[in-house]
């Protein structure tokens, strides 16, 4: 056995007893999925989201200690939460949005519109959650790409360039903030059954391209991506920071696209 072996009760290596945990978009899909997981692995979970509604529902699920709304496209409202949420060990944000539209169809107010809760809303959430977490000297902050951060299709390139922006930023986070005990690393999802997926799995051809694209060959789950998050959020990650966890199926591995008709 080696020396950190001995040091450490592998039986708890998931465990997050102690740890206040802040999930942004815990009122559903992933963000639900992930806060039920830290909860059910002893973190004490705050859901925060736009829906107060749904915040409260993932809370009587047992996904969660409290309920918080939060506009994460309000910088100030950010920074509040930040204040009002005090110590908090474990960041995790799941918000996001798309306009699925060829780059020269796209106008100015899309484009603001999505990398304005892609990128610029996460960017916020980083630098204000991120910088209680250096002071105190430790926490993990996970945030959600796709596999469009390394694969794009017709109609994706705006969100594709959010995905790929957002990989950067928390590569960056991790490099600063590494040294004051601070891991930032982000999880990409293949395709998803969300509300956000919705158009694709309305066209039989599309969504079944999708499908067969993954060396699953079928589309995931939200409840899929809650172990990714208890892993990152956990001490069985201690020694990843500045990485992107591929949950997609093998959908990067494997050749072959589909073109959409968008």
């Amino acid at each position: 056995m080696t020396q950190f072996a001995a040091a450490h009760d592998f039986s708890r290596l998931f465990r997050l007893d102690g740890r206040r945990a802040v999930v942004v978009g815990a009122g559903s899909g992933i963000g639900r999925a992930g806060a039920l997981a830290l909860t059910a692995h002893g973190a004490e979970v705050i859901c925060a989201d736009r829906d107060l509604a749904t915040a409260k529902g993932t809370v009587a699920a047992g996904g969660g200690h409290a309920a918080y709304e939060l506009d994460v496209t309000d910088a100030e409202a950010v920074d509040r939460a930040a204040t009002d949420l005090g110590a908090v060990d474990v960041l995790v944000f799941t918000a996001a949005t798309n306009v699925r539209k060829r780059l020269l169809d796209y106008t100015s107010e899309e484009f603001d519109r999505v990398v304005g809760l892609n990128l610029r809303a996460s960017f916020d959430l980083v630098r204000a959650f991120g910088r209680g977490m250096a002071e105190r000297g430790r926490g993990s902050i996970i945030g959600f790409s796709s596999i469009r951060s390394v694969t794009v299709e017709p109609g994706q390139g705006v969100y594709a360039a959010t995905k790929a922006g957002l990989v950067q930023l928390l590569r960056t986070a991790a490099a600063e903030l590494g040294p004051s005990g601070v891991r930032c690393n982000a999880i990409a999802p293949g395709v998803v059954d969300t509300p956000l997926t919705a158009q694709i799995r309305a066209d039989q051809e599309w969504a079944g391209a999708y499908a067969s694209k993954s060396a699953l060959g079928r589309w995931s789950h939200a409840e899929e991506y809650a172990g990714a998050v208890v892993y990152l959020a956990s001490d069985a990650s201690s020694f990843v920071t500045g990485s992107q966890l591929f949950v997609d199926g093998g959908w990067t591995a494997i050749d072959g696209r589909f073109t959409p008709p968008a």
